[in-house]
């Protein structure tokens, strides 16, 4: 089976707005496949003609991996779990919901995650294990 990838908001939108990981992404050896919750964060940020016409490009080149109804639920568990574990505030656990299910759509295709963000995805790595690389 083909080794795949899937990039974090944080790596497009870098890519997006100031071109940086644009020659390692151009280099990654592995089938790309979107991630449903990434493209809906592109979109919530795509203020300008230019940024929405690259979301489309980039929603319409690759093929898309969506969470299912069982990494929802999942996604809660692990959360309240890291409450418990952490005290986060709700303003954090809504900022980590998205990233836990990206990470968990990815993990059950068996797809390497690429992101900017360390700190999250390794803490979620705490709670499920996946593919991670960071750039």
């Amino acid at each position: 089976m083909s080794e795949i990838c899937v990039f974090d908001t944080s790596v497009l939108i870098n890519y997006m707005r100031t071109q940086r990981h644009g020659d390692l992404a151009y280099r990654v050896k592995a089938l790309i496949r979107n991630s449903s919750v990434v493209l809906a964060e592109l979109w919530r940020g795509a203020s300008s003609k230019t940024d929405r016409e690259g979301v489309k490009r980039l929603e319409d080149s690759f093929p898309i991996f969506t969470p299912t109804e069982n990494h929802w639920i999942e996604s809660g568990q692990i959360l309240a779990r890291m409450q418990t574990d952490h005290g986060f505030e709700p303003k954090k656990l809504r900022d980590l919901h998205f990233d836990v299910l990206i990470a968990l759509t990815a993990r059950v295709h068996g797809a390497r995650l690429i992101t900017s963000n360390r700190a999250d995805f390794e803490l979620i790595r705490e709670y499920r294990d996946f593919e991670l690389e960071v750039w």
